[in-house]
């Protein structure tokens, strides 16, 4: 069993006072234990970070691109154990572990193009109304950052905030999960060879209550960026609050996938797979309640419960599985507890909702599919994070739209149908901040992700997630 550090301040792994057991969950067996940080070290990080500002605030966009370029290279260099990694600390299989290594390589080749704009664009001239002014304008970073992440998409999140975050000129604490910290300690190790000043960037592995909690009081923190749940979310914000602080969060959701009456059957039954079980369905873009127009849905349940029952879940290393597992013990049972819920409401299992019967251990939940859920039960109202779909049929264009926006996120949305001028429509009227037409769920760095209502405060990706870590700056001066 290894034994890490979990801690990375100023250029310097260290060994904190937390033991963090992390758990292989396909296995149940014990990868590695992390001695991660508290309070204390987060003090210290912060403390490196601050004593870092001035100099990597002051450093030109090139120059930062250039540091980036070299993360991206890194990660490429490292690909295959990064993907070893992923897979086996969360379960993913290996497919889906290599879309998570390529994101991070493009995401911060992206954020090193928006860098290098960066020194053109500086100290531009801002018309007035008057003769007797001149103003300019600029764009600094904004401090110090606080960058916490979710178990999830290890490495993904952290690099859709980090490459802005140096883009900008911050200088980064960053919380992994406790969960799934062994991608991250190995990127860590990946941007320590990148060229960063020592301080520009700090790791503290740890609890949220013991880092997460301790970066977001910090006043000598900027900003909190937080991916993760709408409790915990709620939580950093207070937290913030007493300092006056920015965050942007990125949170819950309970997301549509919208058939209309032209949709391709074949393709429908897809997406509504890939959109409920990549991931095991812990996703929070995950679509989990799929609407279906009336007389397409006796056909399409028929295919969807054939598509389910045939997909394979297992250990990422063992075949060619298409399902992983659930992260740990906790979520695991966090799951089950949702599918004996939505039973004891009145929903109908059409298949799944047990552990597939070839698989004694691992924390696994066959793709589980409900119908004729009640629309006030949990089931269809809160987020499962599991392999859960829930579906059922609607009579009209503007009930499904109806259901969909129907919701206290706002995630992200899916249309399914060959009548593009249909889709377009519906995808106008839904209220999410991110709607697939006929596609499955590509993120692009280039496309911004956040939603409306509580799914987010923010966005991330594209020149907004740059944008959330800079300061606005004005100079007017009397001609």
């Amino acid at each position: 069993m290894m034994k890490l550090p979990g801690v990375y301040i100023a250029g310097v792994w260290q060994h904190g006072p937390q033991a963090l057991t992390v758990i292989n969950p396909s296995n149940e067996q014990q990868l590695a234990e992390v001695a991660g940080g508290d309070g204390a070290a987060v003090e210290r990080a912060t403390q490196a970070a601050r004593a870092a500002f001035a100099g990597w605030s002051s450093s030109t966009g090139a120059e930062r691109a250039s540091v980036l370029r070299a993360i991206a290279e890194g990660v490429e260099a490292r690909r295959e154990r990064l993907v070893f990694l992923q897979a086996s600390n969360n379960g993913k299989p290996l497919a889906e572990a290599q879309m998570d290594v390529d994101d991070v390589i493009a995401t911060f080749r992206y954020y090193a193009e928006l860098a290098d704009q960066l020194d053109a664009g500086q100290d531009c001239p801002v018309a007035l109304p008057s003769d007797d002014f001149v103003a300019r304008l600029r764009r600094e970073p904004c401090g110090v950052v606080g960058l916490i992440v979710p178990w999830n998409f290890p490495m993904v999140t952290t690099a859709w905030k980090l490459a802005p975050a140096l883009a900008a000129g911050c200088c980064v604490v960053l919380k992994p999960s406790e969960v799934t910290p062994l991608a991250e300690l190995e990127l860590a190790c990946v941007i320590a060879e990148a060229g960063l000043p020592e301080g520009v960037f700090n790791l503290v592995c740890g609890t949220g209550i013991a880092v997460g909690a301790a970066l977001a009081a910090d006043p000598r923190i900027a900003k909190v960026s937080f991916t993760g749940s709408n409790a915990v979310g709620v939580q950093v914000m207070q937290r913030a609050a007493e300092t006056v602080k920015g965050v942007s969060l990125e949170l819950g959701g309970k997301s549509s996938l919208l058939v209309l009456e032209a949709a391709d059957l074949e393709l429908a039954v897809e997406l509504a797979c890939m959109g409920g079980f990549f991931n095991a369905g812990q996703m929070c873009s995950a679509t989990s309640r799929v609407l279906v127009a009336e007389a397409l849905y006796p056909d399409f349940i028929a295919r969807l419960k054939t598509r389910a029952e045939a997909i394979r879940v297992g250990d990422p290393f063992a075949g060619d599985n298409e399902m992983g597992a659930l992260v740990n013990q906790a979520q695991y049972q966090r799951v089950r507890k949702h599918i004996a819920a939505g039973l004891e409401a009145g929903a109908r299992l059409l298949c799944g909702g047990e552990r597939p019967i070839q698989l004694p251990c691992g924390y696994f939940i066959s793709p589980t599919v409900f119908t004729d859920v009640p629309l006030d039960s949990a089931l269809w109202r809160e987020e499962i994070f599991g392999p859960v779909l829930c579906v059922r049929p609607v009579a009209s264009e503007a009930q499904a739209v109806a259901l969909a926006n129907d919701s206290e996120f706002g995630l992200v949305a899916s249309v399914v149908s060959s009548d593009l001028s249909a889709a377009e429509r519906v995808a106008n009227a839904l209220e999410a901040g991110l709607v697939w037409i006929n596609a499955p769920q590509v993120i692009f760095p280039q496309t911004a992700w956040g939603g409306y209502k509580q799914s987010s405060i923010g966005r991330e990706l594209g020149p907004w997630g740059l944008s959330a870590f800079q300061e606005v700056k004005h100079v007017v001066r009397a001609v």
